[in-house]
């Protein structure tokens, strides 16, 4: 026999791929005739449907529903107020992020009645950054309606949306999703490849208990968002103002463009001055808060959360934030943040975009298109409040230029006038953002624990996920 010529050796051969993401898969197990693909049997993906395929009772996904279909795929005029349009931002795994909806007219709702939502319909995103996330639309919202990337499903009625919804979220469903959304650029799955999801059947029991934690996640998220409410309103003391609407100002240059280097008659609308007279205030930004604008490096092997501007909802939280390498961020990836700062987007489209840093995030790493700030005037509640107050996101918005890409510049995001706040209405603002994200963690663990309660169901028996929920405190 050669030198170069060796015996296969089968435990060398094994030993070298168990580290790999690597199968050996026969073409009678092939799953069918036109995906090849690597990836698509990688090593998770294959004991998803092993698994699956073991279970007893279980259907197509195609077989429950009475409808299937995705939202507009045109480009409707956005209003003020109306019928609630959902894009994909606004689906999250498990419950609706009104904040980062838009809104249609009546009009263009009957127009777009194909993809009409009502109460207990399914919306699972289908494409880009928000891919495989499942919601049902809950009773709180009668009507709605969204965008092409969301798909829409309704069940036939002996099958329960939250059950079906929790599944797809959790990763024996979210896997099937993935899997078939491997394409050349970005995630996307398809209408045409929704019918094949596999889904376990349960009793109605596990369905009830699903239905129900995730109801009570809703809540919680609802009374989350009404404690940010009560404490923007500790504010109106210090900023109650009435605000002069009118549209016409006459100033000459000396008063205009001389002071302010600007010309476009957006920036000189009286509402602005009302909005800074409400403020009652000589400092600025910059004469109480710190900010953060060191450029930081992040090392190529270590981990780190990374925020962007997607991930911040309406209430501060954050929610999304992907974990990766330092050499695998992008070079807008340049601000490290610790607990107890603020960070607030620069862009005039997501002004809202502000949010507290928790102990979660300690560490984490922000994109350049957020401000990052603290303060030893005022605490970090109060310092969220404020920026996500009325009076400074106008006047934040008055500030902003820019023809493509509209921002706040460093300066005059600085000099912007900043009210400073009673230490007895700080402590108070600080006790009801506590209590929110206090709610929202309460919200976030529920719908983790319906999660995993499907798993286990899926993995052991319908029994043993019971039995698990009654440990975490969960009654049937």
């Amino acid at each position: 026999m050669s030198p170069s010529m060796e015996l296969f050796d089968e435990a060398k051969y094994k030993a070298l791929m168990d580290g790999l993401d690597f199968q050996e898969i026969f073409k009678s197990k092939i799953e069918n005739s036109f995906t090849l693909g690597a990836e698509y049997y990688g090593k998770k993906y294959v004991s998803v449907s092993m698994t699956l395929n073991m279970h007893d009772r279980k259907m197509r996904l195609g077989d429950m529903w009475s409808i299937m279909t995705d939202g507009d795929h045109g480009s409707p005029d956005y209003q003020e107020d109306g019928v609630l349009y959902l894009l994909s931002e606004s689906v999250q795994a498990g419950y609706i992020d009104k904040s980062k909806c838009k809104f249609i007219t009546k009009e263009k709702n009957i127009e777009l009645r194909r993809s009409c939502l009502h109460p207990r319909d399914i919306v699972v995103t289908k494409t880009g950054v928000y891919f495989g996330k499942s919601a049902v639309i809950p009773q709180s919202i009668s009507e709605a309606n969204t965008i092409a990337h969301v798909g829409k499903i309704t069940l036939k009625p002996e099958y329960n949306p939250y059950y079906v919804s929790t599944f797809l979220n959790c990763k024996y469903g979210y896997y099937q999703l993935r899997r078939r959304g491997i394409k050349a650029t970005r995630p996307e799955i398809k209408l045409v490849e929704f019918p094949d999801i596999v889904v376990p059947v349960f009793s109605k029991s596990l369905d009830v208990v699903i239905e129900k934690l995730v109801c009570a996640a809703e809540n919680f998220m609802y009374l989350s968002s009404k404690k940010i409410v009560e404490a923007d309103k500790c504010l109106l003391p210090k900023l109650n103002f009435l605000v002069d609407f009118s549209t016409i100002s006459i100033r000459s240059l000396s008063t205009s463009f001389a002071l302010s280097g600007r010309l476009d008659a957006e920036y000189y609308q009286p509402k602005y001055e009302n909005y800074h007279n409400a403020l009652h205030t000589e400092h600025t930004v910059s004469s109480l808060c710190k900010i953060n604008d060191r450029n930081f490096i992040p090392e190529k092997n270590a981990r780190y959360n990374y925020i962007e501007l997607a991930n911040v909802g309406m209430n501060g939280d954050i929610s999304g934030a992907k974990i990766a390498n330092g050499k695998d961020l992008p070079s807008r990836a340049r601000r490290q943040v610790k607990k107890g700062q603020v960070i607030i987007s620069s862009i005039e489209g997501s002004l809202q975009s502000c949010a507290l840093i928790t102990d979660e995030f300690d560490g984490a790493i922000c994109s350049t298109g957020f401000y990052v700030l603290e303060s030893d005037n005022i605490n970090s509640e109060t310092l969220f409040v404020l920026f996500k107050s009325e009076p400074i996101q106008a006047l934040m918005k008055q500030r902003c230029s820019g023809t493509i890409l509209a921002a706040i510049t460093k300066d005059e995001f600085l000099s912007m006038p900043f009210p400073e706040i009673d230490g007895s209405i700080q402590k108070e603002v600080a006790f009801k953002v506590q209590e929110s994200f206090s709610l929202r963690k309460e919200s976030e663990q529920l719908l983790e624990y319906a999660k995993r309660a499907v798993e286990i169901a899926i993995e052991q028996d319908e029994i043993s996920a019971l039995e698990w929920l009654e440990e975490k405190g969960v009654k049937k």
